[in-house]
């Protein structure tokens, strides 16, 4: 699938990570009354900075239990063909029409078409379609998660120990809430824009609705941890050991799991689990965004990129 870059400023992040907590800061709960005696605060884990999982397309499918879609077109070596993305729509987590609209997008692919993704048109990018992303920094603050993709117009928020308006107003985004249990780090999703150009949450075009929820579980993992991960994830995946970027990995080091749970009633017949495995990255942050490029080769038209309704000057 072919991408274009053009490199952008990114001083307003290194504001945001001046504001971050130390590692190892703990944080009291919300609410305590002035003069009440203050509570033991738990120990929040130390996931912030860049972290990398370079494999492409990216979700490991789970050791038991309904999984994400995955790629009928394999390599010689058994993983995905990532020039040849054609979604596994007999998946038995998809409803009928859901099936249908995965292999129109397959058959295209079969045809030897890049066709239209969030990605490729330079649209935001919906969880959990954003985690194909090979990298990933993580800015912990008391009140606020900031997570900043690779690609880097794709920047989601979190707000800690919060709640889901009673009305949503569906975002590109959606709304994301987190609060950690134990170690780990837990975001709940919902509220994701539904109405809107390639709605979909994989490279595969599996599609969604408004009433798509997603739950996202972040820990850290030791070394052997990581690589029991790793090994799983390389029967799927086509490993990318420095992307465009020049973002690499260390892959000696212990890693950060994110395991996430999708459900949408509109189209699963059931809740399906995935996992990614990250490692640190190497290298300096990449400083590139998705480049406008309305004349190119995909289906039958030129990309569909976003386009303001009046210049803007």
């Amino acid at each position: 699938m072919k991408l274009h870059w053009r490199t952008i400023s990114f001083s307003a992040i290194m504001v945001i990570a001046a504001a971050a907590p130390a590692p190892g800061q703990t944080v009291a709960p919300a609410g305590a009354g002035v003069g009440a005696p203050a509570p033991r605060a738990a120990a929040i884990p130390d996931l912030s900075g860049a972290w990398s999982h370079p494999y492409l397309p990216g979700f490991e499918p789970p050791p038991s239990g309904p999984g994400p879609i995955t790629n009928r077109e394999r390599m010689p070596n058994g993983v995905s063909n990532w020039n040849k993305l054609v979604g596994d729509y007999t998946n038995p987590i998809l409803k009928p029409d859901a099936a249908e609209v995965v292999k129109r997008y397959g058959e295209i692919s079969l045809a030897g078409v890049t066709y239209p993704t969030p990605a490729n048109q330079c649209w935001p990018e919906p969880v959990p379609y954003i985690f194909w992303n090979l990298g990933l920094q993580m800015i912990q603050q008391p009140q606020q998660i900031t997570m900043i993709y690779d690609k880097g117009d794709q920047i989601r928020h979190i707000r800690m120990n919060a709640q889901h308006p009673a009305n949503i107003t569906p975002s590109w985004y959606g709304d994301s809430v987190g609060h950690y249990e134990g170690d780990t780090l837990v975001i709940d999703t919902i509220g994701v824009l539904a109405q809107r150009p390639l709605a979909m949450i994989d490279v595969y075009g599996t599609p969604y609705t408004d009433a798509l929820h997603v739950v996202e579980r972040y820990r850290l993992i030791d070394r052997e941890a990581t690589k029991a991960a790793i090994a799983r994830g390389e029967k799927e995946n086509l490993r990318i050991p420095v992307n465009d970027s020049g973002l690499g990995t260390d892959f000696n080091g212990s890693g950060l799991e994110l395991q996430f749970t999708v459900e949408d009633t509109g189209v699963f017949t059931m809740p399906w689990t995935a996992t990614i495995t990250y490692r640190r990255a190497l290298g300096e942050w990449p400083e590139f965004i998705c480049l406008e490029n309305v004349h190119e080769y995909y289906y039958r038209k030129n990309s569909d990129v976003p386009t303001a309704e009046k210049p803007d000057f």
